[in-house]
């Protein structure tokens, strides 16, 4: 009886102290996943493209604009939304060839920020950013 209770203590205390349960106990502060950026399926939204490249961008609202000219800095808005306006896609290329990396942001409910960044180590890029019918967007 005495064995066995030192064997489930020693043990437990193992597992308490040992480094694998430090492990599990780490958060992922360092290393968390961005958050899902979200809309409600139909509600009115303005989306932003800002250039913060050094180069000119195109930029084209999938079945709605010829590509749009943007000058580094430049900021062009489009609006999302309504029933008839579920699916909204937007397209982008460095004029020069070059990679380019999206960040997204919500700075109000309303808007979704796409700002656009030069980025020589991230090929081949990204090169549109879809909001579904369901209201998520997506990077491709």
């Amino acid at each position: 009886m005495t064995s066995k209770f030192w064997t489930i203590a020693l043990t437990t205390t193992f597992l308490l102290v040992s480094p694998i349960a430090s492990l599990n106990a780490r958060t992922c502060k360092n290393n968390c996943p961005a958050p899902v950026l979200q809309f409600t399926p139909g509600q009115r939204i303005v989306v932003q493209v800002v250039n913060r490249t050094e180069n000119r961008v195109e930029v084209e609202k999938v079945l709605g604009t010829n590509p749009i000219s943007v000058a580094p800095g430049q900021q062009i808005e489009f609006e999302r939304g309504g029933s008839t306006d579920p699916n909204f896609s937007v397209v982008f290329w460095d004029v020069t060839a070059l990679a380019m990396k999206s960040s997204l942001s919500k700075p109000n409910p309303n808007t979704l920020r796409i700002e656009l960044k030069s980025e020589r180590k991230y090929p081949p890029g990204d090169r549109s950013v879809y909001i579904r019918n369901d209201g998520r967007v997506d990077v491709f």
